[in-house]
């Protein structure tokens, strides 16, 4: 049971590792933002980038004169720090 857990706590957050990674090379890309597939990738991972975004252009570091948008190398550092919180917490109560 606790490796299933665990398995599945870890395919989820490579999972929205992968879709950023994703949005990250449709903007590089010149597709519509139309496109069903680029869409939902959007869909799915906006929630996580907007939130860092909007930080980043109340912060000293950001604003609208930013060249490039470093909320998804961020949005990475974060997920992959709740990942740790999470498998510390599943070992933690599951033990």
């Amino acid at each position: 049971m606790n490796i299933i857990l665990i398995q599945a706590v870890d395919w989820f957050f490579q999972l929205l590792n992968l879709l950023i990674v994703v949005r990250v090379i449709l903007s590089w890309l010149p597709i519509s933002p139309h496109n069903p597939f680029s869409s939902l990738v959007y869909q799915l991972t906006e929630p996580i980038l907007g939130p860092i975004r909007y930080l980043l252009e109340k912060s000293i570091f950001g604003g609208r004169g930013m060249m490039l948008d470093f909320s998804p190398i961020i949005a990475m550092f974060v997920l992959q720090a709740v990942r740790s919180m999470a498998f510390s917490l599943i070992q933690l109560f599951l033990i």
